[in-house]
């Protein structure tokens, strides 16, 4: 009987995989075909129609301007419907059009009319940039013109185009200076432009954007999509916080196992990939209503999408692979409570809020609100203004095997969360490697060349959940504490540090270690200068070394204070990441450190969860950057099992 059942499902299988088919996509072919090899389709969307669970798209090259909205996913993860670039070639996504007939104006500046039907109901250019938590005072539009693939920057009016001045902030002066203005009006819409001395927009490629988005479903539950090896870029993405719908140039829109991967995402007005929250759960009601603080709002998103399904059954486990992400105004990648169960592993993010024509408190390479059962690793996040942004709800979250340098502010913030927070043999080489404004943070094997600092934000009341799960536990203030530093290696560089005073763990000395029954209490003074008394959890840190400045936690044991100098910095060579450490390996080897274990890093004080894996399983930190099994019976503080004399080769920038 149990081989009959067994030889059922195995042909109901292979029936199901023989009805799967193949559809082509073509700039040459024709939405009347069939959509074969032979005959393809013109446009994805006709193929996105068509496709069932277990189909392929497979689209050709060249440039399809379109948003594709997929009306079907797959019923299960063994069963996506796949959308690929074909092999060897270059498909291009872009929620842009080319715009011609440019006539000279002034000067440098160019003007050209666009009929308002090339818009439909959606024109970026008569749309504000608007959204909770943004904090920009100037008003811009979602609006960009395109240049040979670079945006230009907006302006405020006519005058300045002909004398243009660089955003005081842009990172790029002489780029800043080539900018846009428009005017919309009852048919047409009005753009000017000043691309610079000499250059003729005719004769270069010349696009403006005109869709929301590139690859987003218009309805949620739209699950179990593959997307592979495209180019998307030049949406008119808006602004992203946790208490509105959170679109990208791509992002599944509120539904699960999506595989996001081999993609080059570039140029979308705010966000590049989005697996952020829905609609219903709330539209910017805090910028709107005004009547209650932010995190209430924040907190309402929460019971609102728990009504509305949030939970692993439905929502999240995504996996977003080894996409190049660039040249987006807000985030690289961003999400809240859609993130949950998924893994960000091995891509590029950079170049983000460069422009900085807006800013607010979204801002950052990969910002997650509510990242239960996240693993971000092996990302090289570089250029940004912060490179990690974990904000609410950072449970069972683990940061691992990532490179952060050049970025701004910070590399890593986990901001209002509980735990347990893992972040662990990463190379953080910024000015800022570190902030905690939350409880149950373990950091292992770290490599910090910035300062660590630590924040109490008592006034907000943050959630917590069951371990594993998005089912709520309770709520609890952020007062500070119940940390864990273990086997990490400080070298806090004079050229980041300059002018901060945290250069290692000093900045946690009010807070207590562990004795049965005893909670320090602390008062100070909040950001806004109030006065305020607030629990210390207790911190747990121990075999650290500290080289340069860097100064430990007054409360250590079994760390090492040395005198002798270390320098770090990394080298790039067409494309590839070198980092050079000289550093007094000796001192690294005679440390008596222990191996970093679930049992070792213990509960965590207020989601009294512990630091493990997704399915439960004990975590063991026994393997360094690389992936490399850690060798000896005391593994070597900071993020190498073994650090070689000459440079290591981190990250092949050419491989995303």
């Amino acid at each position: 009987m149990k081989s009959k059942s067994i030889l059922i499902l195995f042909l109901l299988v292979s029936i199901n995989f023989l009805w799967a088919n193949e559809f082509f996509v073509s700039t040459q072919g024709s939405n009347q075909n069939s959509g074969t090899k032979e005959f393809p389709f013109r446009t994805i969307q006709k193929a996105a129609n068509s496709a069932i669970s277990g189909d392929t798209i497979t689209v050709r090259e060249g440039t399809y301007r379109e948003w594709v909205s997929p009306a079907h996913g797959g019923y299960h993860k063994s069963k996506p419907i796949v959308y690929r670039a074909a092999k060897g070639e270059k498909v291009h996504i872009k929620g842009s059009e080319i715009v011609k007939n440019w006539k000279k104006y002034k000067k440098n500046v160019w003007k050209t009319s666009v009929d308002n039907s090339v818009f439909g109901d959606f024109n970026p250019f008569a749309t504000f940039v608007a959204g909770d938590w943004l904090l920009t005072a100037n008003k811009f539009h979602l609006g960009e013109v395109y240049l040979n693939e670079k945006s230009l920057y907006e302006t405020g009016g006519l005058d300045q185009l002909e004398n243009p001045v660089a955003h005081k902030k842009a990172q790029d002066k002489a780029a800043a200076k080539l900018q846009w203005f428009a005017e919309v009006k009852d048919k047409v819409t009005i753009i000017y432009a000043n691309f610079g001395k000499g250059v003729n927009p005719n004769k270069h490629l010349t696009e403006i954007n005109v869709r929301p988005t590139c690859f987003f479903p218009k309805k949620t539950g739209v699950n179990y999509i593959t997307v592979q090896g495209f180019y998307i870029s030049q949406a008119a993405t808006q602004w992203a916080p946790p208490t509105a719908e959170q679109i990208g140039a791509i992002g599944p829109h509120w539904s699960k196992g999506w595989v996001i991967e081999n993609n080059n995402i570039r140029n979308s007005k705010c966000t590049g990939i989005s697996i952020g929250k829905e609609f219903a759960s709330g539209d910017n009601e805090f910028s709107k209503r005004k009547n209650l603080r932010g995190f209430h709002r924040e907190i309402e998103t929460v019971f609102k999408a728990i009504d509305l399904g949030w939970s692993k059954e439905n929502i999240g486990s995504h996996t977003i692979h080894n996409n190049t992400i660039y040249e987006c105004g807000q985030t690289g990648i961003c999400g809240h409570m859609g993130a949950a169960f998924s893994t960000i592993t091995n891509n590029k993010v950079y170049d983000i809020n460069c422009k900085k024509m807006m800013f607010g408190a979204e801002v950052a390479g990969i910002k997650l609100h509510a990242p239960i059962d996240v693993l971000i690793a092996h990302n090289y996040v570089s250029n940004t203004y912060k490179a990690i942004w974990l904000d609410w709800q950072a449970q069972g979250t683990r940061v691992t095997g990532n490179l952060f340098t050049d970025n701004e502010w910070q590399d890593v913030f986990v901001e209002v969360s509980h735990g347990p927070t893992l972040i662990d043999n990463n190379i953080m080489l910024s000015h800022n490697s570190l902030t905690i404004g939350a409880h149950g943070v373990a950091a292992v094997h770290n490599l910090f060349g910035g300062t660590i600092r630590t924040l109490q934000i008592t006034h907000r009341y943050t959630p917590y959940h069951y371990a594993h799960s998005t089912k709520l536990k309770g709520v609890a203030a952020i007062g500070g504490g119940d940390h864990r530093f273990y086997n990490n290696l400080f070298v806090s560089n004079e050229n980041l540090t300059k002018g901060l005073d945290a250069y290692g763990l000093d900045a946690f000395n009010d807070y207590p270690v562990y004795y049965e029954g005893v909670f320090d209490t602390y008062t100070g003074k909040t950001a806004e200068g109030k006065k305020v008394t607030w629990f210390n959890y207790p911190v747990y840190m121990g075999q650290n070394i500290y080289f340069n400045k860097a100064i430990p936690y007054k409360n250590e044991t079994g760390s090492v204070l040395t005198k002798q100098q270390a320098k770090v910095y990394l080298e790039r060579n067409k494309g590839i990441v070198n980092l050079h450490l000289d550093i007094a390996t000796a001192q690294l080897k005679k440390m008596k450190t222990q191996f970093v274990s679930t049992e070792k890093l213990g509960l965590t004080s207020i989601s009294e969860a512990s630091y493990e894996n997704p399915d439960g399983s004990p975590i063991l930190i026994n393997t360094d950057f690389f992936g490399k099994i850690r060798t000896g019976q005391t593994p070597i503080a900071g993020p190498f099992n073994e650090i070689q004399e000459k440079s290591m080769k981190l990250f092949d920038l050419n491989s995303f």
